[in-house]
């Protein structure tokens, strides 16, 4: 689960990070509102989007007094902003941060990511910059340690990332501050990504956190019920975001084959062959090993309910996962929405004869194939013929 940039910044506040801070608005007359309580004669308005690369999308604006704060708020909010992130369809911006302008002497990375079986917390002289590219073209700029689950950052550790920073004595004691504080949140809140980027190194010699990323494992959040609060829907792939209710492991793709399959293993081989045959796949969607008819019918509404889709083949190979039942949540999923789009279905294993039989039963058009190649040219075949 992703959260906002403002939001990323309370909560490595709430972890003894020092941070820049700032006001999240969703109304352009209250960012004005919020400079004034700011303080200070130069704020900048950041577009708050799940996505990098707002500044040279025009995301990221500097304003001199209230007034300018308030237009740029008034321009941003309701904006749809493109950034290599969003991909072309772009995001819809509704919340902006409206904070203090700082003058940066340097800036650095700080991040921390799940590598393995262990945690690998990386910093960087280049901060500023998608740390991506840094490891493409300039990987010995940045320094790492290992730090395995739970455990704490020990003064070698920090040692290893401060000094190749060049930091004073008494920056290197920020920087530890705000490397301890990560750690603790990383390990504490469930994080797959926590990074502060940049970590910026203030005239009057602060460190602070001027902007930071922060992401949780999905299957963590029950354990955190603050975090799961802070989720916001909007952001999010309705098609994924109706997936999650159902507990159901979907990632959206912009291809027009819905593809509805039991196991992340096939599921993926069958999105390759229908790559290899020419076709292109809507989504991943593993519907699980024991599914029942409602959930699998929701299932199948997802797909239905992505305007891409022009087919939709289902795949199973029935362990758990009894075919029968999945027969009937196609069958009450189909007859529900007036499926029209060409169906595939490829059952086997356990009960697929009578799944079978539900489906030859049901009245609708669909075609059965035993084998997957053959039920995958069949559906690419069908998507082609209807363009």
């Amino acid at each position: 689960m992703k959260i906002h940039e403002y939001q990323a910044l309370a909560l490595l506040s709430a972890f003894g990070v020092p941070c820049v801070g700032g006001t999240a608005v969703q109304v352009a007359d209250e960012a004005a509102q919020a400079a004034r309580a700011l303080g200070g004669n130069a704020w900048v308005v950041k577009a708050q989007i799940h996505a990098g690369g707002r500044g040279k999308a025009g995301g990221i604006i500097r304003a001199d007094s209230p007034e300018q704060v308030q237009a740029a708020a008034e321009k941003l909010l309701g904006s749809t902003l493109v950034t290599p992130q969003t991909g072309p369809e772009g995001r819809v911006v509704r919340h902006v941060l409206v904070a203090p302008a700082i003058d940066i002497a340097s800036e650095y990375y700080l991040g921390m990511l799940v590598d393995g079986r262990d945690a690998l917390l990386m910093a960087s002289d280049a901060g500023g910059t998608e740390i991506e590219e840094v490891a493409a073209a300039q990987p010995y700029r940045i320094a790492s340690v290992r730090i395995e689950p739970g455990a704490a950052l020990s003064d070698e550790q920090v040692a290893a990332l401060a000094t190749p920073l060049g930091l004073t004595a008494a920056q290197a004691d920020l920087f530890a501050q705000a490397a301890h504080g990560l750690v603790t949140l990383f390990f504490e809140k469930d994080c797959t990504l926590a990074e502060i980027n940049p970590l910026a190194l203030t005239a009057d010699g602060q460190l602070l956190a001027a902007d930071a990323k922060v992401n949780f494992d999905d299957n963590a959040l029950f354990r955190h019920k603050d975090i799961a609060a802070l989720r916001d829907e909007g952001e999010e792939d309705p098609r994924e975001v109706a997936a999650s209710k159902l507990n159901l492991s979907y990632i959206g793709l912009t291809g027009d084959i819905g593809c509805m399959v039991n196991g992340a293993g096939l599921a993926m081989a069958t999105m390759d062959m229908i790559s290899a045959y020419g076709g292109h796949p809507a989504n991943f969607l593993d519907v699980g090993g024991g599914a029942s008819a409602e959930r699998v019918a929701g299932a199948f509404r997802i797909l239905l309910g992505d305007a891409r889709v022009k087919g939709i083949l289902v795949n199973i190979f029935g362990g758990i996962m009894r075919c029968d039942v999945l027969a009937e949540g196609i069958v009450e999923a189909a007859k529900a929405v007036d499926l029209r789009l060409p169906l595939v279905v490829r059952l086997r294993g356990t009960n697929a004869q009578q799944g079978s039989e539900i489906l030859a039963q049901s009245g609708l058009k669909i075609t059965a194939e035993n084998d997957m190649a053959q039920a995958v040219r069949a559906i690419v075949d069908a998507v082609q013929a209807a363009h």
